[in-house]
């Protein structure tokens, strides 16, 4: 067994796809419309999804926004160098929402983005 992908609603698919791509440099992997759902699935992530644990941006429709919720926490993502990685973030118009350094009662070194929807991604530095 393996797990295959984290799904988060969107509000704006294109949006997404652009922090998820130009900003995280992420692929889109693919893009799939369902009329007659109403929904459109655009799955983006660091390698093909044989492989790699992907992400699914789902956007409905007829849905502009949703409300996160407190149980969802945040995604992570590895980087030898989390003040470029956070860096280049900021160049390309993302937003760094907890800059770079220890983590609280620890010393892993961790920095917090965040996407269009207000999901949270961390940058880990290990």
């Amino acid at each position: 067994m393996r797990l295959l992908h984290t799904m988060l609603r969107v509000g704006n698919l294109d949006r997404s796809i652009q922090f998820y791509t130009g900003v995280l440099g992420m692929q889109l992997l693919r893009r799939n419309d369902y009329p007659e759902g109403r929904f459109t699935l655009a799955f983006v992530g660091y390698g093909d999804e044989a492989h790699h644990t992907v992400i699914e941006l789902t956007h409905n429709w007829d849905t502009d926004s949703y409300e996160l919720g407190t149980a969802f926490g945040h995604l992570a993502i590895a980087t030898d160098d989390i003040h470029a990685t956070c860096e280049a973030v900021r160049a390309k118009g993302g937003k760094v929402v907890r800059e770079p350094g220890p983590m609280k009662h620890g010393t892993t070194v961790i920095a917090f983005v965040e996407d269009p929807d207000g999901y949270k991604i961390e940058f880990i530095q290990p």
